[in-house]
């Protein structure tokens, strides 16, 4: 029987904050994908799942949900366990989706990637955040030569919560918010020549606050923060080139959306709109900015392409070689912060 039409078959293992409201309602909303379940042992999490998304099953194991049917998974469980499962469901014969920090270093990132490769099945990092509103906006300003020659990229995740954050799921602030900040710099500026980074790790062993400064081949700087204990955070981005800057605050809504219960199921064409009240501007050496309307975020096209892919009809939405690139440039960066030394690529 042919296929090529039907949709993916799909799964999802993993149902804490991430699973729960950055993969559930996205596979659920997306063309061309039919969400089986959830793989989770917590009986909690196994109500919470079928109570949110009804006509859902929950499976014990990763070979359970093989034998229910399912072609591919996105796997977004503790950090610790991505490399593990994403071996398992590849030998298993499942396409894979694998939520950040893809590995804890290059050599298992890179281990993932070749075995993906050899048993021809598709593979790739959940970087979500390439279809930011404000990164999108980005992207097209510089692509239009609105801010000239391309200097300096800052890019920030900051937050106030130091009694909750960072999470150990995530694996400490480097690998959690960095994975963003290091593949947005990378798609914008390319390969890293130099890395220099600083830390503070707290008594768990998690680093809470970090700065990282990539030095790109192309002669343009990166300088990314993330922090659990910053009580003002900086803009989002501020981008600047040879004619202009341009900064944007806040932090892209999609996540506030998911987080409601909202979906694009729900919103339709108004998901991923910002506010007039969120956009940026470009500055040019004055105080007053050129408003920049900010583009849609499209965290939604994100899955329906990956389901392309699995059915052969296009490439995967992030290629998974990128995830070990961004691997190498973190592992530089905790050797940097460990060391206090600069870090050559």
């Amino acid at each position: 029987m042919d296929d090529s039409s039907a949709p993916v078959r799909f799964g999802l293992v993993g149902y804490g904050f991430g699973g729960r409201f950055f993969h559930a309602p996205l596979l659920a909303a997306a063309p061309g994908v039919d969400f089986l379940g959830v793989v989770t042992t917590s009986p909690e999490r196994r109500a919470q799942a079928t109570a949110e998304h009804p006509g859902t099953t929950t499976f014990d194991s990763l070979e359970a949900l093989r034998d229910a049917g399912a072609e591919a998974v996105a796997i977004s469980t503790p950090a610790n366990t991505h490399s593990p499962l994403t071996d398992r469901a590849l030998d298993l014969g499942l396409a894979v989706v694998c939520d950040k920090p893809f590995a804890l270093d290059p050599t298992a990132a890179l281990a993932s990637v070749e075995r993906a490769e050899a048993a021809g099945l598709p593979l790739s990092p959940y970087q979500n955040r390439r279809w930011d509103s404000d990164f999108l906006t980005v992207q097209r300003l510089v692509a239009d030569g609105a801010l000239g020659e391309l200097r300096s990229f800052e890019s920030r995740f900051e937050r106030l919560a130091p009694e909750n954050g960072p999470g150990a799921a995530g694996g400490g602030t480097l690998l959690d918010f960095g994975s963003h900040l290091v593949d947005q710099a990378l798609v914008l500026l390319g390969p890293v020549s130099t890395v220099s980074a600083h830390w503070s790790v707290r008594d768990s062993g998690l680093d809470d606050d970090v700065l990282v400064v990539l030095e790109h081949t192309g002669g343009a700087r990166s300088v990314l923060g993330g922090s659990w204990r910053q009580g003002a955070p900086g803009p989002r981005f501020r981008v600047t080139g040879s004619t202009g800057s341009y900064v944007v605050g806040g932090i892209d809504g999609q996540e506030d959306h998911l987080v409601a219960g909202s979906s694009p199921a729900t919103l339709g064409e108004e998901w991923g709109e910002e506010p007039e009240s969120a956009w940026g501007a470009v500055y040019r050496g004055s105080p007053d900015g050129e408003p920049v309307r900010t583009e849609r975020g499209r965290w939604d096209v994100f899955y329906p392409a990956f389901a392309d892919a699995v059915r052969g009809r296009g490439p995967v939405p992030v290629p998974a070689r990128d995830a070990v690139a961004t691997a190498v440039v973190l592992d530089a960066a905790r050797r940097s912060a460990t060391e206090g030394t600069v870090v050559s690529l």
